[in-house]
């Protein structure tokens, strides 16, 4: 029989299974609305319902008011716009026999509603929500695990919180991957003493490990318990500082999961939750590999300066021959800018720091005794930081990024070499007919920027890999169990 699809095609010259990191569903609205109701009573829905009438926050206000209050734009339209593939998003008997057209063997189903993990709902309606979307999403995908699962939202703006769900969604719903948001907008404390609408207040990003107010070890240790990976979608998008343009939805929208993605890495790794839970993977999705590689290069690089090591080799203050460099001021400051005292007054009033006036030499040692910007992370040398972007952490890569490239790139990278994870985004704007996504991704192998071998490792093994490593049952009971389990066997020997 022929293959139905160019994607079907492609996946049947291949000699492995497709697994799909990232694909998505449009929840059924009433349907929510019912387990809502059913959750959390009839008050808490028609509170939820009333608080869904800000989406149309911008519709409803005027030119100059939007401008005056940097309301952001929304999306013009959402999900797919022909009639077979908005079936698909919303029925999950659909999706699950429509997956094999694709091209996909399994796919890993993350929320479209509940996206956000509604953030910005008072507390006990959020948690409502969460709770009602994960049994919706549990018992709607149960009869076809074979092929699909769906992600649990697993909420961390308290690491209590999520604690609670993650053990709920598991050991109740029996679903085993975690939706976590990567970065939490917290209100600035000291903005209480003149604003007492936290919701007025200047916010700031929390990385839930670097600066936190909270201590999230113990979520990030049930994690590791459980078996559930750190997966992230977080984004910016209407961040009031940087992405809020009241005309323009790609101004905002472009690279905001890239900015969330780096601000949560940087804060896992500078933090020390890397070091501390050395079993526990990190995928973030939806934002390709370019940022990451950047991320990883900058901050080899900056550990060279910043470094303990850098620090004393090259800019410790006690460096400084401060007898020859009044030398050389004596025999090259001679222009009127320099006389009348000047010279003395820079050595004498210490000034040799001008972003610190007055400060001696051993000032500036007391000041940096304790300074290790890496001491958290327990990093010593730069390999350190290459290694966890090669081992520990994944990123989802969708089928139209050529940068994907990147992610095999180690002589551009400084030896690094990436986990980029097959991510379709199905049933979101973006991907305009489903049966397309995999003959897409495979346009890196017909191009020649990468090989067979690479792209088996983009769509099977590091997603396999990302979970399998956390829950060697992950793949039980699915279409590519015996796959899958062959290829954690090759990797542990690898």
């Amino acid at each position: 029989m022929k293959p139905s699809s160019p994607s079907a095609a492609v996946r049947g010259r291949l000699d492995h299974p497709v697994v799909d990191a990232d694909a998505h569903w449009l929840e059924s609205v009433p349907i929510f609305h019912d387990y809502l109701k059913q959750t959390a009573g009839q008050t808490l829905l028609d509170e939820y319902i009333q608080s869904q009438s800000r989406a149309d926050r911008w519709f409803q206000t005027p030119h100059a008011e939007r401008i005056r209050q940097r309301v952001t734009r929304p999306n013009y339209w959402f999900g797919p716009g022909n009639t077979l593939d908005r079936a698909t998003s919303m029925i999950p008997r659909l999706l699950h026999e429509r997956l094999p057209d694709f091209g996909i063997d399994y796919a890993i189903v993350y929320p479209t509603l509940g996206l956000g993990g509604f953030q910005g709902l008072p507390t006990d309606l959020r948690r409502a929500c969460v709770r009602a979307y994960n049994a919706m999403a549990a018992e709607m995908f149960e009869p076809f695990k074979d092929r699909l699962t769906p992600a649990a939202i697993v909420p961390t703006v308290t690491p209590d919180e999520g604690i609670e769900e993650a053990d709920f969604a598991v050991n109740t719903l029996h679903l085993k991957v975690a939706l976590l948001h990567g970065v939490i907008q917290r209100p600035m404390p000291a903005d209480a003493e003149w604003q007492p609408d936290p919701a007025r207040r200047r916010h700031y990003f929390d990385s839930l490990a670097l600066d936190s107010p909270f201590d999230y070890d113990p979520l990030w240790s049930r994690l590791t318990e459980l078996g559930l990976a750190y997966t992230t979608h977080s984004g910016t998008l209407g961040d009031t500082t940087t992405r809020s343009s009241p005309t323009s939805v790609v101004y905002s929208r472009v690279g905001h999961f890239a900015q969330a993605h780096q601000m949560a890495l940087k804060g896992l790794l500078m933090g020390g939750v890397t070091h501390r839970f050395p079993t526990l993977n990190f995928a973030f999705l939806e934002a390709g590999v370019a940022w990451a590689v950047n991320l990883c290069i900058d901050l080899m690089l900056i550990f060279g300066k910043f470094g303990r090591a850098g620090l004393e080799r090259d800019l410790h203050p006690r460096n400084l021959d401060q007898k020859a460099l009044r030398d050389l001021f004596k025999t090259y400051a001679t222009d009127n800018h320099f006389r009348n005292g000047r010279v003395d007054r820079i050595f004498d009033e210490n000034n040799l720091w001008p972003n610190q006036p007055g400060m001696t030499a051993q000032d500036l040692v007391d000041r940096a005794a304790d300074w290790d910007e890496f001491a958290f992370a327990h990093i010593t040398r730069p390999e350190q930081i290459r290694e966890l972007f090669s081992s520990r952490f994944y990123f989802g890569c969708e089928s139209d990024d050529p940068t994907t490239r990147w992610a095999f790139d180690e002589q551009s990278s400084m030896g690094a070499k990436f986990q980029p994870i097959f991510s379709s985004d199905i049933s979101h704007f973006d991907v305009t007919d489903m049966t397309e996504v995999l003959e897409e991704a495979w346009e890196l192998v017909e191009h020649e920027l990468i090989d067979e071998a690479r792209f088996r490792e983009l769509t099977f093994t590091n997603t396999v890999n990302l979970h399998g490593r956390m829950n060697a049952d992950f793949f039980k009971g699915t279409t590519v169990e015996t796959a899958a389990e062959r290829e954690l066997a090759r990797m542990s020997t690898a």
